[in-house]
């Protein structure tokens, strides 16, 4: 049995406070790292889910737009739809964008033509992509669907 002198006691207690002061020095180094990832992902699920939006809100216009109507829908009437769709689904995080809605129908309303439906909405961001937008401007999400008048 090997014994221990209170002094060598004192010294191996001391190892372990010194310890626990490099691991809360460590926590701090780390910490903002990792709330940027953290946040960085929280962005990015924000500006997918925008983008699945604008993309839902455009197909739904020229959907709208090319089933078979007497008369057919205007332009406006076409772009109203994508905007009512969007309205209330897109992540704004405070501030009001509204898409800016682009309907083509240049090719005419006949069975066949291209109706062409472009949704285009500036991401302001939540948390890193507001930083990001003060530093490059808004992100740009596009969304554009193409479908045959029937």
């Amino acid at each position: 049995m090997r014994w221990v002198t209170p002094r060598a006691n004192r010294r191996a207690t001391s190892w372990r406070g010194d310890e626990r002061g490099v691991v809360a020095l460590e926590f701090v180094l780390v910490f903002p790292f990792l709330m940027l990832v953290l946040f960085g992902i929280i962005d990015t699920s924000l500006i997918l889910c925008d983008k699945a939006v604008i993309t839902n809100a455009s197909r739904e216009a020229a959907r709208a737009g090319v089933v078979v109507r007497v008369p057919q829908m205007a332009a406006s009437q076409i772009s109203t739809v994508a905007l009512t769709y969007a309205q209330g689904s897109l992540v704004t995080g405070g501030t009001a964008t509204t898409p800016t809605v682009t309907v083509d129908q240049s090719s005419g309303t006949a069975s066949g033509s291209p109706l062409k439906v472009t949704v285009s909405y500036a991401y302001q961001g939540l948390v890193l992509g507001s930083a990001l937008s003060a530093l490059t401007g808004p992100v740009t999400l596009t969304a554009v669907t193409v479908m045959n008048y029937e």
